[in-house]
């Protein structure tokens, strides 16, 4: 029996599995599996190298010739048949995303347009990026500022800013704020691929660390991010930017907070310090957000409490496998804000997507960040 063979594809055999079919319950399986599987959920190639590596191996050393040998390959084969099923789950964002915009701003003439000198090369891109993920490809043409402070709170007060080198005036702006349930995260962790893409495009994006549990509760982070958008609105057109045109985005925590933010504008109960300052945003993006009260807190620290008619245009974008926040409290969330506010809501449900899908530059997210270049530029065109 090939001991070596026989780890290496039960460990592979049982991520996919993690990442093919994720439990739910009960919530420590639900966790570890999600922890297990984010990986290949995201870039399912790095498995298959992995277990055609392993099984190539096997073969070149006549590993494969008992019973017991054979049946690890079958393993290794339906292993591979699962890998192969969560990547086409993740070729079908870009379609999915397609039909929301559709859905939530109406046809675009304009794209149409040119869409069929566009779908060529954006097929290849995708074809590369499946093939290399989660490889991260940074682009030369953008630079970091990083650790500019825009509040008292330390290092937690503390934001980077992309901007592409040739520093062009008057772009657009995207402030963006990671996940991890108030608790942890980062501003240089998640949804890089986003922020390097809209900075190549002439944007200035914004990414900002914020006071975490247990040392901060709501609304202590809400009102860091209003710092930041006021640090933009004060500090921004230095590094190019037009604060007049302000996106705010978030991961998981980052989207329950970016939500508030954008349906609390100019609330002076949330601004102490700098109530006179202008924290209304152009439209909001939401990644795998959470939309739920604030831990034990009441209704009023959920953003559905605070959805209103002029509320910008939102997109929400969710994983319909996410065991962390379950895909119903997006869809229930976008409802009401359907219902209550005038301006366009964009909503799509990501296939076979986990949380933090932002995490990795995988083909999902890359069909992500070309929806959310795609919304921006919509909303900026009806203004």
């Amino acid at each position: 029996m090939p001991v070596g063979y026989l780890i290496s594809v039960a460990v592979i055999a049982a991520v996919t599995l993690c990442a093919l079919a994720p439990p739910r319950r009960p919530r420590p399986l639900a966790g570890l599996s999600f922890r297990l599987g984010l990986l290949l959920t995201e870039a399912p190639v790095l498995g298959g190298y992995w277990l055609l590596a392993s099984t190539l191996t096997a073969f070149a050393q006549g590993d494969i010739a008992t019973p017991a040998a054979w049946a690890v390959f079958g393993v290794a084969a339906l292993t591979g048949a699962g890998l192969v099923v969560i990547a086409r789950r993740g070729l079908r964002a870009a379609p999915v995303l397609e039909r929301a915009l559709a859905e939530g701003l109406g046809p675009d003439r304009r794209a149409a347009a040119g869409a069929g000198q566009e779908r060529r090369p954006g097929r290849r891109r995708r074809l590369v990026r499946a093939l290399l993920a989660p490889v991260p490809l940074r682009r030369r043409d953008v630079e970091r500022i990083p650790n500019l402070r825009y509040g008292d709170a330390g290092r937690r007060n503390l934001l980077d800013v992309y901007r592409h080198r040739s520093r062009p005036v008057g772009g657009p702006v995207l402030i963006h704020l990671h996940g991890g349930g108030y608790r942890q995260g980062r501003k240089n962790t998640q949804s890089l691929p986003l922020l390097y893409r809209l900075a190549s495009r002439g944007w200035v994006c914004v990414s900002a660390d914020y006071r975490l549990k247990p040392a901060a509760r709501h609304p202590d982070h809400l009102v860091d991010l209003k710092r930041v958008i006021a640090w933009v609105r004060a500090h921004g057109p230095e590094y190019g930017a037009d604060p007049s045109r302000l996106f705010v985005a978030g991961s998981s925590a980052g989207g329950h907070m970016a939500a508030l933010a954008a349906l609390t504008p100019n609330d002076a109960v949330l601004q102490p310090g700098f109530e006179d300052a202008d924290t209304s945003v152009t439209a909001a993006v939401c990644l795998g957000g959470y939309f739920g009260p604030y831990y034990d807190d009441d209704s009023s620290s959920s953003p559905a409490a605070h959805v209103r008619a002029d509320a910008p245009p939102f997109l929400i974008v969710h994983g319909d496998r996410d065991t962390v926040v379950p895909v119903t409290e997006a869809r229930r969330f976008a409802g009401t804000l359907r219902t209550a506010s005038a301006s366009p809501v964009v909503h799509a449900e990501l296939p076979g997507a986990q949380h933090a899908f932002d995490l990795f530059p995988s083909v999902r997210f890359e069909a992500v960040v070309d929806a959310v270049e795609k919304f921006a530029d919509r909303v900026l065109r009806g203004r």
